[in-house]
């Protein structure tokens, strides 16, 4: 196994079990070192530190284990069964009402660049370095053997994740590893949805909002509502289901607009309750009605990295605007952000600014986050990715 040894004082966040090593915390290398190849990471006094795998970039060695060990099929078998026996613990791997969940959620289970999501009997995974993406195999025969015959298929869609990550371009595109798709039909808390991860965007749904949708179905009960990059319709299919009187779902993409109706009926509602527009999401906020009792605000990601974060708090800034001068008189605003370089700090002070411009009274009701299979290493706070608030606007 490679050996790689740090400048003298860069240990203390392995031992702090942070699971990044900066490239500028590197003193030397035993050998030349390839994206993707596993080594040891000791301090100049030769400690051990942790085993992790390499990659190019500003993060050169994420952590695995942080006691020697080898990575192999019993490795993956450890990991996977961890993860699951958490499912279990949360009350969602034998669920009926919800057939969908997150099964492993990369630092946050202890997998660096790994995401496995589980779709009624279909494991998406989600590789997003070259090392994940060589163990597939193992990966595959690790999830077989923990679910057993609960498992009928497990799909890879790593193309987009690795592709543009070095010269090297990932050959296979997005394929069954194992078994075949028996059912894009899922559930969640009782609702149902067409799901396609062949297609969509992630995984194929946005899993971490579940609880967040829950939640909006507590003040929907004939409410107007108004549903922003609404993309496959969770939070509209949830207001329905909750008796709102009125929803109107809006997103750029006609595909995801056509997915929305299709959950829309799926669970029994038509367009007598619900309106579908394809369309710029700011745009149609300066025509639209001033009547919405609710409006949610779910933008995808506006930066991705630290270099785009002014540009995003801008975003930010004038979509939160719009709605809080839009909306109606006591109604209620559930806004986002999945962008991890704004941490909640930020995002709550651009929503404050944005009030402050719109002129109008503005409560904070609740502060929302990505749930339990969604889980946060303590030691690694970059996880904590999904910050959202509920606004009451006087």
């Amino acid at each position: 196994m490679k050996k790689i040894i740090l400048n003298k004082g860069k240990e203390h966040s392995l031992k702090r079990f942070h699971p990044w090593v900066f490239s500028g915390a590197i003193s030397e290398r035993s050998e030349k070192v390839a994206d993707g190849d596993v080594a040891e990471v000791f301090s100049t006094s030769g400690e051990y530190l942790g085993t992790g795998y390499c990659s190019q970039g500003s993060i050169a060695v994420r952590i695995l284990s942080f006691e020697q060990t080898e990575i192999n099929l019993n490795f993956w078998k450890r990991k996977i069964a961890d993860a699951y026996q958490l499912r279990q613990q949360i009350g969602l791997s034998e669920s009926t009402a919800t057939t969908v969940y997150r099964l492993l959620n990369a630092e946050g289970d202890g997998i660096p660049g790994l995401i496995i999501d589980f779709y009624n009997g279909t494991a998406v995974v989600q590789a997003h370095s070259f090392f994940i993406h060589d163990n597939l195999a193992l990966i595959s025969e690790a999830l077989q053997t923990v679910f057993g015959d609960k498992l009928k298929a497990v799909y890879d869609k790593s193309e987009e994740t690795l592709h543009g990550k070095n010269e090297e371009i990932v050959k296979s595109e997005s394929n069954y590893v194992f078994g075949k798709n028996e059912t894009n039909d899922v559930a969640e808390n009782g609702n149902r949805f067409y799901v396609n991860w062949e297609e969509g965007q992630k995984t194929g749904f946005f899993i971490d909002q579940r609880e967040n949708r829950k939640l909006l179905g507590n003040y929907s009960k004939g409410k107007r509502v108004l549903n922003t990059f609404c993309y496959s319709g969770g939070f509209s299919v949830y207001a329905l289901k909750a008796g709102a009187s009125w929803v109107v779902s809006v997103d750029a993409s006609r595909k995801a607009i056509d997915w929305t109706n299709q959950n829309v009926l799926l669970n029994g509602f038509d367009e007598k309750m619900h309106l579908s527009h394809v369309g710029d999401v700011q745009e149609y906020m300066k025509t639209a009605a001033d009547n919405f009792d609710i409006i949610i605000l779910d933008p995808p990601a506006f930066a991705k990295h630290q270099k785009a974060k002014h540009n995003a708090v801008q975003g930010y800034r004038r979509l939160n605007e719009s709605a809080i001068r839009k909306i109606k008189s006591g109604g209620i605003i559930f806004t986002f952000s999945c962008s991890q370089a704004v941490d909640r700090s930020l995002f709550e002070s651009t929503v404050m600014a944005a009030a402050i411009d719109a002129k109008r009274k503005v409560r904070i009701l609740h502060h929302m986050s990505q749930p339990a299979d969604h889980p946060t290493n303590i030691f690694h706070p970059e996880g904590q990715y999904l910050k959202g608030l509920v606004l009451q606007v006087g």
